[in-house]
């Protein structure tokens, strides 16, 4: 029962750091995502260090995918103008870089590090603040769009559990989470559509369809982050990928659909409108 409370508290301040956060200001967004990029990248370099013993932490792992939202950030808060967004090129061809004067750790190692703290991390939360530029969405863009589309995450993630521990009895990915059911992905899948239809109806920022478009790849990108960051620990051997968050484990386990869903999300929007 004090297990349950802490989560339940725990995860209510969450949602009202990251929603108050959203809604308030994008530049205070951007400190907070600041925070949950270093934070999560040093939770996924430490489970790559766990899968891979004899590694040892480095500052450098850690600064140059901070180094990579802080040039997406400049760029979606308008500090820096769009063709600055070329040098992300040249910090995500960093590992080779690395490798090449590294003594102690092969290209394959490094890339094994890097790579996913720029792709899981960095990258994702760095397009969190692209959702407010009018120039690449319209008028749909801004504070709204952004919390309505983690809501749909969150609401497949709470709809998925409470069907599956209800109805749940053919296993999803078994190999990878034991737990995770058809028919609770089948819940999620449906609740969170009809929350999608509901926003579009009340809201008349976006058509029915492609709510619902966006509710579907939520869903499903939301998921396969889930189940990526399963592997990912597993393959570690952890339950959990940190201990900031009492009740609910690390950045990574409270963002991992989240990290995974925006990347789709982002491309669909920009190709609808």
């Amino acid at each position: 029962m004090k297990d349950l409370i802490i989560r339940t508290v725990y995860g209510f301040l969450f949602a009202l750091v990251v929603a108050g956060s959203i809604l308030i200001d994008k530049w205070l967004l951007a400190i907070l995502l600041v925070l949950v990029v270093g934070f999560g990248t040093d939770e996924m370099i430490r489970l790559r260090i766990n899968a891979r013993p004899g590694f040892r932490d480095s500052l450098l792992m850690i600064s140059v995918p901070v180094l990579l939202f802080g040039l997406l950030a400049a760029v979606a808060l308008q500090l820096l103008p769009l063709k600055f967004l070329t040098l992300s090129i040249i910090i995500l061809l960093f590992p080779f870089l690395h490798a090449l004067f590294s003594k102690q750790y092969s290209f394959t190692d490094l890339a094994g590090m890097y790579w996913p703290t720029f792709f899981l991390v960095a990258l994702p939360s760095g397009l969190m603040l692209f959702f407010y530029s009018n120039a690449l969405l319209g008028d749909i863009a801004g504070s709204y769009l952004l919390l309505s589309v983690i809501i749909l995450v969150w609401l497949n993630d709470i709809f998925a559990y409470l069907v599956g521990i209800k109805f749940g009895k053919h296993r999803l990915f078994e190999r990878i989470s034991p737990k995770k059911s058809w028919e609770g992905s089948i819940g999620g899948l449906v609740f969170t559509v009809i929350s999608a239809l509901l926003f579009s109806e009340f809201t008349g920022l976006i058509t029915a369809g492609k709510a619902a478009g966006i509710a579907i790849l939520v869903v499903i990108s939301g998921s396969l982050g889930d189940l990526i960051e399963s592997m990912i620990k597993r393959q570690a051997g952890v339950k959990d990928s940190g201990k900031i968050i009492p009740g609910h484990g690390g950045i990574l386990d409270r963002f991992d659909a989240t990290f995974y869903a925006i990347p789709f999300v982002f491309v669909y929007l920009i190709l609808i409108y």
